[in-house]
């Protein structure tokens, strides 16, 4: 799977890229576009905070369930696409939310060999952005976590289908689970680049239009 060694090299080493756009204006207001429901099919939960392979679930027990309104109040978007007309639902969400720009990345041990390992512990480094993450998940599955608004871990189990959009400033991570496989498509409303900003960055601008706006939700 040469072609995903490729993608993700792209994906993981873009060169910065300097947005002037205000800070503000990056941060997804509910009331504009409020997510579906959690469809069955995907999870979400808190995070257990064991220090394993953190591709392994890492749910609680009991479990402690995180519904789709929860996520809202962190500013995160949810939405599950049907297969049978998934361009045009991808196609109205980039209109909607002015996401001018699009590729496709492609996580697999296959693809990245020797640096797999590497890779996996980057995304999983706590990190935020400088502009919305979006993903719409083409094939596989995988998990990102998000800092709810207590500061807790939130583990979100996505798969093939589901389109999560994380706002700028948010504090998150990503890994794939045990099944080692996830294709994705990025969306994005400027060009297309990843630039983690790892914690600790509390000053940065972004980050305090996050807490704002989520602190007024």
């Amino acid at each position: 799977m040469q072609g995903g060694a490729v993608q993700l090299a792209l994906y993981a080493f873009t060169p910065s890229f300097v947005s002037f756009t205000s800070p503000s204006t990056l941060i997804h207001s509910p009331a504009r576009h409020p997510p579906t429901s959690l469809d069955p099919t995907m999870r979400a939960y808190l995070y257990d905070n064991l220090d394993t392979d953190c591709r392994e679930p890492h749910e609680l027990s009991p479990s402690v369930p995180v519904s789709a309104e929860e996520l809202a109040a962190s500013g995160v978007l949810y939405w599950r696409l049907k297969d049978e007309n998934f361009t045009e639902q991808i196609d109205k969400i980039c209109e909607e939310r002015n996401y001018k720009n699009r590729d496709q990345i492609t996580v697999s041990k296959e693809g990245l060999g020797d640096q797999f390992d590497a890779k996996i512990k980057t995304f999983f480094a706590e990190h935020l952005h400088e502009d919305e993450e979006i993903r719409a998940i083409l094939e596989g599955t995988g998990y990102f976590d998000i800092r709810d608004k207590d500061d807790r871990w939130v583990r979100i189990k996505v798969e093939a289908g589901d389109l999560i959009v994380l706002p700028a400033g948010i504090y998150h991570r990503f890994t794939l689970d045990t099944n080692n496989y996830l294709k994705a498509m990025r969306l994005f409303k400027e060009d297309p680049v990843w630039t983690p900003l790892n914690r600790p960055c509390d000053d940065n601008p972004y980050r305090k239009a996050y807490l704002q706006t989520v602190t007024a939700i």
